[in-house]
């Protein structure tokens, strides 16, 4: 961080108290990883980051909860009293209630659910909805996997959607901007009114209109004509129409599910109709050119197609981590040796060794493709794009009940090598081919049936109507079933994103009655009553998963039911340290103080049991949440997990959130709390390695807002002395000494003459595509003759104080440019702060998931946050039905009326 930013030395702390977080045989020069370093331009996702445990930790914003040191200590010895040789008997339950981790909120009830009047708009209510008991996307109980090539129909609920590529675009918020609009005193009356009658609308993003001659000749003003602007105002003037049309008809084509459930409706059919054209499949593979061969003991191999592509694989990785994992490497060396045995070498030779492998004159040749690719003008990269557009148009969309509606992730994966998350055991495994042959598709009834565009034939067409996939297929690596479901912003993932949530909301009226019955179980005389009310005290107060078991060639990953005593340590007085491997193999570590109660349990279930034996032997997921659901229906202990995450979230926002602040220091709040969550559910991330590069590009924009400052601050010296003798403008910038200032000119000069370069080759592409004679190299001779002369006039105003603006401006209008710019400097400090805050913690997950949509939507309300600040486009379509609620639209508070996660 750069000494700019003011470190608090107040850490921050969750609810809970948190931890911190080539060989000599040559067989890295044959393979071409002698370097061992790992190109930042990996291809290596978020989704292969290591945990934090496996990174180098050092001290992060104050913003971010403490991290311990994560060496695991070893388990001391304690010697059992008489007293805890048995479960001890029942005690009378003390009058007060259990106190869980994630503490309750006043909250937003009336500011977040939707009055019948805003549904139909006429006054009326409506019947009460039926809400649909929801899939949950994560800590679904599975089965134990059977092996690939059984036959088994794909289970119709509770399924896992398959992940696509749109993680990115989640986690960015758009930003939203909006002209000043001038209405017409009509057109304010209707509003005013319909404010009044509280029939809102849903949030739109506002355009401003087009400025009209008629306008400016009102106000007196002669409107000035020029005909190089004329000319590119009509140019502009067809394409704005264009887009506010398409705006519209997108507007026009969203289905309001909220206001049309069916209330008799049983839950079993999910559609009528459906029609799509199935999915899109990658293209063939392209064989290399004859010159581009891999290497075996030094001498090149003609491999066919089928063997090539999987060599290709694993050279496009050849500069990554994944090529330094000797479980990877074994793994894939395996599996190409089975394509090997099928499809030998061309020229007969024999591989049998990976370390005489060297596939670096493939990866070459991959990147001069990539640098040729990169080479490429707009205008070639945009032609690209539309042709790869055109031919994935079919698949984007389906019809579902009559209406249109956008497909998630339609394309079939493409042939790789298996990467997993974290320390997973087949990372390394060979994806195969997805052929039309694997593909179950779902369509309607009497619909015709979609033709692949590879050739062949589908595995089955079915007409199921109470599952929402649109296609399925067995993956080999794991046997997974993977599935093509509507994109996130569709009808039928808005109700089940929807009904989760009230799901947890109604969980607020049982979890005292669940508290006080675990925490009297605690010390029941029946073993497998007592571990069961353990497992659910961890549940509720950590918000652990609750774990399944797994198979020998799965990931050793788990959650709470399946916990071993290696798992969890002992530390008197009441310590519990956590250290295991959860969810997509994050390693979860936690030291937290418990009830003594509980304490004196895990000592009990830990006796006369080896490291491997389970900590709760007799305690499984399917009958814990059996017994949850004789409390409530449909109650589960993923429930649970999404009720702490909200509850705690809105607690935090009510505590952390100024209620004069900035928009910016509101949104660090907003953040904060956010990261909160993702602490209290274990969603870690490594530090990303652009991190650093990407902090240094802000110190270095940091340090242009002050190098900006202080030439305002000598123009305006220049202008008049006095104010060098005013305390606001005499202080001179703390790290802007004279060699900071000559570096940051020439740095500025060299990117002023590399945007004039590229800006004279674009409208000389522009001129050649519209038939026009190109501009001559003198124009790009003159443009980088002013930047000189302007870099030299700044050179000579160095140590002089004194600054000469290319345009004269009144001394009123630089104070006001300074104070802009402090206001400016101000925010981008806090959004560095908030950066590094966030480094080793993946806020995308619980936002998307696990934190209810309308708490956000009254929170920007009640702070006047602009909501597309928060949320990207993605979803917000995917939470439409919060921003269409009156109750997120209108000037309600969340502390002035029931809570909704009270």
């Amino acid at each position: 961080m750069s000494a700019d930013i003011s470190m608090s030395s107040d850490e921050d702390t969750p609810l809970a108290p948190r931890p911190g977080p080539s060989k000599p045989n040559g067989h890295a020069a044959a393979n071409g990883n002698g370097n061992g370093r790992v190109d930042s331009d990996s291809l290596m996702s978020d989704d292969d980051d290591l945990p934090l445990s496996q990174t180098t930790r050092t001290k992060s914003e104050p913003m971010t909860p403490e991290v311990r040191s994560r060496k695991r200590k070893q388990a001391p010895v304690y010697s059992s009293s008489s007293d805890d040789d048995t479960p001890l008997a029942s005690t009378p339950l003390r009058a007060t209630k259990a106190k869980s981790t994630a503490v309750r909120m006043p909250g937003a009830m009336k500011a977040t659910t939707l009055p019948a009047s805003a549904v139909n708009g006429n006054g009326r209510a409506k019947k009460a909805v039926k809400v649909e008991e929801s899939d949950y996307e994560e800590d679904t109980p599975q089965p134990k996997k059977r092996p690939v090539k059984a036959q088994r129909p794909p289970p119709k609920k509770r399924v896992k959607k398959e992940e696509s590529d749109v993680g990115s675009e989640d986690e960015t918020p758009i930003v939203k901007k909006t002209a000043p609009k001038k209405r017409k005193a009509k057109q304010q009356e209707q509003e005013a009114k319909a404010e009044s009658s509280g029939d809102e609308q849903p949030l739109k993003a506002k355009k401003a209109p087009a400025k009209r001659a008629k306008k400016e000749e009102t106000n007196g003003v002669a409107p000035k004509s020029k005909k190089g602007k004329a000319k590119k105002e009509d140019s502009e003037e067809p394409a704005k129409k264009s887009k506010k049309k398409k705006e519209e008809e997108e507007e026009k084509e969203i289905f309001r599910w909220w206001e049309n459930q069916d209330p008799n409706g049983d839950g079993s059919i999910k559609w009528n109709t459906l029609e799509h054209n199935g999915v899109y499949f990658p293209p063939p593979y392209e064989a290399l050119p004859k010159n581009v061969r891999m290497k075996y003991n030094g001498k090149p191999i003609d491999l066919p197609p089928e063997s090539e592509e999987v060599a290709g694989f694993y050279a496009a990785l050849l500069e990554t981590e994944h090529a330094q994992d000797k479980t990877f490497n074994s793994n894939f060396f395996k599996d190409f040796l089975e394509i090997l045995k099928e499809h030998p070498p061309v020229d007969g030779m024999k591989i049998e060794e990976f370390a005489k492998c060297d596939f670096r004159p493939i990866f070459e040749y991959f990147e001069d493709e990539k640098a040729k690719k990169k080479a490429l003008s707009a205008a070639e990269k945009k032609e690209l794009k539309a042709a790869k557009d055109k031919l994935e148009a079919p698949y984007t969309h389906c019809v579902l009940d009559g209406r249109k509606e956008k497909v998630g992730n339609f394309r079939v994966e493409p042939p790789g090598l298996f990467r997993g998350r974290g320390d997973h055991p087949k990372k390394g495994a060979l994806k195969l081919r997805v052929r039309p042959e694997d593909i179950t598709i779902n369509i309607g009834e009497g619909l015709p049936t979609p033709q692949p565009n590879v050739p062949g034939q589908w595995k089955k067409v079915i007409h199921d109507q109470t599952v929402t996939w649109l296609a399925n297929w067995t993956e080999n690596v794991n046997g997974n079933y993977k599935y093509v479901f509507l994109a996130a912003g569709s009808s039928i993932k808005g109700q089940s994103d929807m009904s989760k949530f009230e799901k947890a909301r109604e969980l607020k009226s049982y979890v005292d009655v669940i508290r006080k019955d675990y925490t009297a179980d605690l010390k029941t005389k029946v073993m497998k009553d007592r571990q069961r009310a353990t497992a659910m005290y961890f549940i509720d107060r950590l918000a652990l998963r609750a774990g399944n078991e797994k198979g020998d060639d799965e990931a050793d990953t788990v959650g709470c039911c399946s916990l071993r005593c290696e798992h969890v340590t002992l530390e008197p007085p009441n310590y519990l340290i956590f250290d295991f491997l959860g969810k997509d193999s994050i390693r979860y570590y936690n030291r937290v103080p418990v009830d003594e109660q509980v304490f004196k349990n895990i000592k009990l279930f830990k006796e006369n049991k080896n490291d491997d034996d389970d900590l709760f032997d007799r305690v499984d997921t399917a009958p814990l949440n059996k017994h949850l659901a004789s409390y409530m229906k449909g109650l589960t202990a993923k429930v649970f997990r999404t009720y702490n995450a909200s509850i705690t979230f809105q607690e935090q926002l009510d505590q952390g959130t100024p209620e004069k602040g900035t928009v910016q220091e509101k949104l660090n709040a907003y953040n904060h709390a956010n990261r909160m969550v993702a602490i209290l559910c274990n969603h870690q991330r490594a530090v990303p390695k652009t991190h650093e590069q990407s902090m240094g590009k802000m110190r270095e924009k940091l340090r242009a807002f002050k190098y900006e400052r202080m030439k305002l601050r000598h123009a305006l010296f220049a202008n008049d002395a006095k104010f060098k003798k005013n305390k606001k403008y005499s202080q001179d910038e703390s790290d802007l000494d004279d060699d900071a200032i000559a570096e940051h000119e020439e740095n500025h000069r060299a990117k002023e003459i590399e945007k004039a370069e590229k800006k004279f080759q674009k409208d000389n592409e522009k001129l050649a595509a519209e038939g026009k004679s190109p501009q001559p190299e003198s124009v790009l001779k003159d443009k980088l003759k002013d930047i000189e002369a302007e870099f030299k006039k700044l050179k000579k105003e160095r140590g002089t104080g004194k600054h000469e603006l290319k345009r004269e401006r009144a001394t009123e209008k630089i104070e006001d440019a300074i104070d802009k710019l402090e206001e400016k400097i101000k925010t981008f400090k806090l959004q560095m702060e908030d950066r590094e805050a966030g480094k080793e913690v993946a806020l995308g997950t619980s936002k998307i998931n696990y934190l209810d949509p309308r708490i956000t939507a009254a929170w920007c309300k009640k702070h006047e946050v602009p909501i597309e600040k928060i949320f990207s486009k993605t979803l917000l379509a995917k939470c439409m039905y919060f921003a269409a609620s009156p109750s997120c639209v209108v000037s309600l508070t969340l502390l002035q009326s029931p809570g909704l996660w009270k």
